[in-house]
């Protein structure tokens, strides 16, 4: 009798979803909204003036458990300032191929630098665009920012920084010359070819 009743209950699953009404995603014309909390692409976050608020400390490519967060942390000079502390993430990138979207990257970062945003739209054509560079992830310029590197606000420190004492740039604030992407100063000679890479790995020891 079990034998009988096995297909019979089966095909009653079938027979009852065949009179359901289908609800048919008009996608991608018509966008579902997501949920507020919902975890999508990933983004590199701003202080109010502008700063990045990425450290470099690496703890979120250690929290990874599919190793698809690599970083690369620099030290900040005066001459060239990207965040308020000592260093910053000279090199970030995320490997969508592998990202799981678990958000324990965002748990580990000690700083808010890293959130993620409710954009699923990740689907390309290559392996190459699937993996997502700095420039890629970090947060745009909004009203009273002022691209980095530049100066930290004068009169305040990291700690100032993050307890939210600083809500906009320091007026007649200038973007310093990214020296390290290789921008050559106003009047100034381009680098010579390997004293870029000397440099960089000078700050990396």
């Amino acid at each position: 009798m079990s034998d009988f009743q096995n297909p019979v209950a089966g095909f009653g699953v079938t027979f009852k979803a065949m009179f359901k009404k289908r609800l048919t995603e008009q996608y991608p014309e018509v966008k579902k909204p997501t949920a507020p909390r919902f975890h999508g692409r990933h983004q590199l976050n701003r202080h109010p003036d502008g700063l990045e608020k990425c450290v470099g400390c690496e703890l979120c490519a250690w929290a990874c458990p599919a190793d698809a967060i690599y970083v690369e942390g620099a030290d900040n000079t005066d001459e060239e300032r990207y965040s308020p502390g000592e260093r910053y993430g000279r090199v970030y990138q995320i490997n969508y191929l592998r990202c799981i979207l678990c958000g324990l990257c965002v748990e580990a970062c000690p700083t808010r630098a890293l959130t993620m945003t409710n954009e699923y739209e990740l689907a390309d054509r290559t392996r190459e665009s699937l993996i997502y560079t700095k420039e890629e992830l970090l947060a745009g310029l909004e009203e009273g920012m002022v691209d980095s590197p530049h100066a930290i606000y004068p009169g305040m420190d990291e700690q100032d920084y993050y307890r939210g004492l600083v809500t906009e740039a320091a007026p007649g604030t200038q973007r310093q010359v990214a020296v390290s992407k290789g921008e050559v100063p106003p009047g100034g000679a381009a680098p010579v070819a390997g004293d870029e890479e000397l440099r960089q790995k000078g700050v990396q020891s």
